[in-house]
Order: C-alpha cells, then sequence, then structure tokens
C-alpha cells in the first residue's frame, strides 16, 4: 500500500477511462486538485499555471470518457467549473450563475465525443448542463423540487436512454430526456438523504441501480428506479457505490462505508470487509476502482486525514 502524505480531505477521485496505459488520475480536496501520472504512487498540485493565492476548494473532478484522445477533464469549485483540455496543465474558468453555488458532482455524457454534453449537480441551485463541452452551463430544474443535490449518475447508455439520476437531501430524482426535466421516483423519504448512486453496466438492458445513504442504508431498484428494496444496513454513511463492469456474469459490489471498504460478490447478498491497513483512525470518503473491482485490481481511496491511499493487489 503506497500512501500520499498531504493531509487535507479528499472528496473527489477519478482515473483515466485508459489508466492501465497512461496511469492518469485526479484528487479533489480542500487545497485544491492533484494529478498523478503513475497510477497514484505519486501527485503534483494541478493548479500551478492559476497561480493562486490561497488555497481553491476542489468538490469533485471528472474525466471525459475519450480523455486519451481528447485529454478533458473538469473540476467543480465553489460558484464554478474548472475545465482543461490538456490533461489537467492549463484551465479555464466558468462561472456559474450568483449566488455562486457549491458543485457536488460533475458527469460526462458516455457519448461525449459526439454529443459534447456534461452535467454538474450543485448544494442549493440543482443541476446544471453544459452542450458545448463544458464552455456554457444553463440550469436544467424543472420537475426538480429538492435543488440540494448530492450526487449524481447517467446511464451507461445516454446516447439511446437519456436517463440521468440525482440523489438529494429527500430521496431521488430521475430524468428521461437529458435533465430537462426530473421527477421523483418512489425512494422511501425517511431513508434520505442519498449521497451515493451507482448504475449497473448493463442498466439499458436490466434497470439495476443503487444508492446509499447518509444514514447506512444501501438500497437497490431493478426496473429503473421505479420501487427499490434495502440491501444492508450499515453503521455508517455509503459514501460510495463502485459496481463491476462485468456485472451481469459476475455482479460484484464495493462500497465505502464510514471506515471500511466493503466487498460483495453476489449483488449485496453477503459482504466481506477488506482489509486496509489505515495509518490512523480514518473514514473513506471516495473511490476509484480504475481496472475493476476485484482483489487483483488497484484501488485508489480518498480519506478524510490519511490523504489518498493506493491499495495495491495482494
Amino acid at each position: 500500500m503506497a500512501q500520499e502524505p498531504t493531509s487535507d480531505v479528499v472528496l473527489a477521485i477519478t482515473a483515466s477511462p485508459s489508466f492501465a496505459e497512461d496511469g492518469a488520475c485526479f484528487a479533489a480536496r480542500h487545497s485544491g486538485l492533484y494529478r498523478s501520472i503513475d497510477g497514484g504512487r505519486s501527485w503534483q498540485f494541478a493548479y500551478q499555471s492559476l497561480k493562486l493565492t490561497e488555497a481553491l476548494v476542489t468538490q469533485t473532478v471528472a474525466i471525459s470518457p475519450d480523455f486519451v484522445h481528447d485529454r478533458t477533464v473538469l473540476a467543480g469549485v465553489n460558484g464554478g467549473i474548472l475545465r482543461s483540455v490538456d490533461g489537467g496543465k492549463r484551465w479555464l474558468v466558468y462561472r456559474l450563475p450568483t449566488p455562486p453555488p457549491v458543485v457536488t458532482s460533475l458527469a460526462f455524457s458516455p457519448d461525449y465525443m459526439k454529443d459534447g454534453i456534461a452535467l454538474c449537480g450543485t448544494m442549493e441551485d440543482g443541476v446544471f448542463c453544459s452542450t458545448d463541452r463544458g464552455t456554457r452551463w444553463t440550469a436544467w430544474n424543472f420537475g426538480l423540487l429538492d435543488l440540494h443535490v448530492l450526487c449524481l449518475a447517467i446511464s451507461p447508455a445516454f446516447a439511446r436512454d437519456t436517463t440521468v439520476f440525482v440523489g438529494t437531501d429527500s430521496g431521488i430524482y430521475r430524468s428521461k430526456n437529458g435533465g430537462r426535466a426530473w421527477r421523483a421516483v418512489s425512494f422511501p423519504m425517511e431513508s434520505a438523504p442519498v449521497i451515493s448512486l451507482s448504475l449497473s453496466p448493463a442498466f439499458a438492458d436490466d434497470g439495476t441501480l443503487y444508492a446509499g445513504t447518509e444514514n447506512g442504508g444501501l438500497y437497490t431498484s431493478t426496473d429503473g428506479g421505479k420501487n427499490w428494496t434495502i440491501v444492508t444496513q450499515f453503521d455508517d454513511p455509503v459514501n460510495q457505490i463502485v459496481l463491476g463492469s462485468d456485472w451481469q456474469r459476475k455482479p460484484e459490489v464495493l462500497l465505502l462505508v464510514g471506515p471500511s471498504l466493503q466487498h460483495s460478490r453476489n449483488a449485496g447478498q453477503t459482504w466481506k470487509k477488506r482489509r486496509i491497513r489505515l495509518p490512523i483512525k480514518d473514514d473513506l470518503i471516495c473511490l476509484a476502482a480504475p481496472l475493476g473491482v476485484s482483489r487483483s485490481s488497484p484501488l485508489i481511496i480518498g480519506t478524510v486525514n490519511a490523504g489518498v491511499l493506493l491499495i495495491l493487489p495482494d
């Protein structure tokens, strides 16, 4: 296990879709954005070109699905979105309407190379969409009655089904037209807030998605969000959910639950805690599994106090 020593909170981690070849990944932190090009073994400050005089808190970060060609990275900060088209070396700043919202989540369309669509969720102003590769952002909140967006997930088949989900303080909303209009799904309100969402890689066929809550509940739907059942109740918040890429054949799930990493090989029917040697008592906030969720693949985990941890295969 390799450990990155800087000790400010890590809020989000994302990795290149070509991670096996380029080793590129980013970590959004209270002190700014950090970039690694060696698979998370070492990190460099990504905002050098901005010549900042104080820390720029970065809440979230996302990498283009066509990163190997377009080198596009989006970073969410208080009041705006930063975009880089050279792999995180130089940045343009795009401000959102005042009062400046806190950007909580970012997601690219899986078909970004063709449609240029990206979405962002904010803490108090709902969802913003860009259809021009992150240059202009427009609020798309028709029917979104809870504007406190905590997480966002786009369908892997977005080009065909234009489906998006957001988790909010009061539950889950779904859009079937790319975010232009929203409708609440029948998620149990007493279990909200919803702080993590993950869709099956075969969502267009199996309608499967998972939702994690602040109070430790893990829920699933197999009909596109119409009906929900509880999978497991944990004692700590379900901070992140990662589903295996070969879901229909091998339904593996990784969860970050408070201070623990939980692994299931059977869609959540049973769980086994994966051991992590934390240098101090800590909570696990965010996770990237760039080569899959099996024990033979590396994981990059962000924490509250211990920085970024690189968990290498056993």
